[in-house]
């Protein structure tokens, strides 16, 4: 199932509503390598892949899972679909007592990351999306997890060094030993005061813990404003200033950017490549609100200037056919529409039917069966 083009500008738009709502309200209140499991594709974890015939392990990146050499009968054996739909979830607050539509709970989040793994997802990063370096073990799917605007809620480190407890970060981790095939990455983009923090002493010790450990902190603009509201010269301004807060903290520059509101510049393409004031900003993928699952990034439809999201949130109001319950339920239920992985970072495994979907440029790597 997809949605046509003209519903899904319609849905977008009423996700930029919804957030810029919400923001709103926020800005008034206080501040081995082989697999050996196959993925929970019907709701069934840990099914055996008993009989399925191992490939030979490719060798592996640092940080990456091991990889596999797949072959046509190997990817039909796990039904490897990497032309398939990847959910990217967006959360912005994790509070205690949810405040406005957007926030999510520590319990909340945590319950979505579990079931998450329980389904065979391994988080990505959205540099590692957008670039098309999706290394997950054969027969899991990947999934990016996203933080926006760099709340206190995100990440902080206690007197010990260690995450706080009930940061997003801490609960990331906390899963991941739970589920160990749970990767824990995740995206946080930022504006000028990451994280709560206003010197660059602890902005940098926070930042270096978090990619350090695999995180990718990356551009929100400096100030979160409505960039379509905006002239070309301001919205260059916007991108650059933050990009040059990120290389002065030690991580720029960014790769990817997610569109304040969701909402893209008048002129389209100054959001993914431009400059100002004689820096340069060059982004792999730039990131909307949220409306829908995302096309692969070998897709030949895939457009990394408008990468789709979907907001964290159960089946309410606007949410009822637009968010991570829904749509978590939605691909749970039609497991070929999902990306699944052979596990070879070299080739892209698709029923042969798929084929012409493909990106051109990626044709070289297709392993069709």
């Amino acid at each position: 199932m997809r949605i046509s083009a003209s519903l899904t500008r319609v849905i977008g738009l009423a996700n930029v509503a919804v957030v810029t709502t919400a923001v709103i309200g926020l800005g008034l209140m206080p501040s081995d390598g082989a697999p050996h499991v196959r993925p929970d594709l019907t709701g069934n974890a840990g099914a055996s892949l008993e009989g399925v015939t191992k490939p030979t392990q490719a060798p592996q990146d640092a940080g990456q899972p091991p990889g596999v050499v797949a072959t046509p009968e190997f990817a039909r054996q796990i039904h490897a679909n990497e032309l398939g739909l990847v959910p990217i979830l967006m959360y912005h607050r994790i509070v205690p007592k949810r405040l406005a539509s957007i926030d999510r709970t520590p319990d909340q989040l945590r319950k979505e990351l579990e079931k998450l793994a329980r389904q065979g997802y391994v988080p990505i990063t959205a540099r590692e999306f957008a670039t098309g370096q999706i290394q997950v073990p054969a027969g899991k799917s990947p999934v990016v997890l996203t933080f926006d605007d760099g709340h206190p809620s995100h990440f902080g480190l206690d007197s010990a060094g260690n995450p706080k407890p009930d940061t997003a970060v801490s609960i990331i981790m906390d899963v991941s030993r739970r589920y160990p095939g749970f990767r824990p990455v995740a995206t946080f983009w930022v504006n000028r005061a990451p994280f709560g923090l206003e010197d660059t002493a602890s902005q940098k010790a926070a930042v270096s813990w978090l990619t350090g450990h695999g995180f990718e902190v990356a551009n929100h603009t400096w100030a979160h404003p409505d960039l379509r509201a905006l002239p070309k010269k301001k919205v260059r301004e916007q991108i650059t200033r933050l990009e040059r807060l990120l290389v002065k903290l030690g991580v720029g520059p960014s790769k990817t950017l997610a569109l304040p509101y969701g909402s893209m510049p008048r002129a389209r393409k100054i959001a993914i490549k431009g400059n100002w004031d004689g820096t340069r900003y060059d982004f792999a993928g730039v990131f909307l609100a949220g409306a829908e699952p995302s096309l692969s990034p070998y897709a030949k439809k895939f457009d990394r200037l408008a990468i789709q999201r979907i907001q964290s949130n159960g089946k309410k109001g606007e949410c009822r056919k637009w968010c991570s319950q829904y749509w978590l339920e939605w691909l749970n239920k039609h497991p070929g529409e999902r990306y699944v992985s052979d596990g070879d970072p070299e080739r892209i495994s698709i029923p042969r039917r798929l084929r012409g979907n493909i990106d051109l440029k990626r044709r070289p790597q297709v392993n069709a069966y």
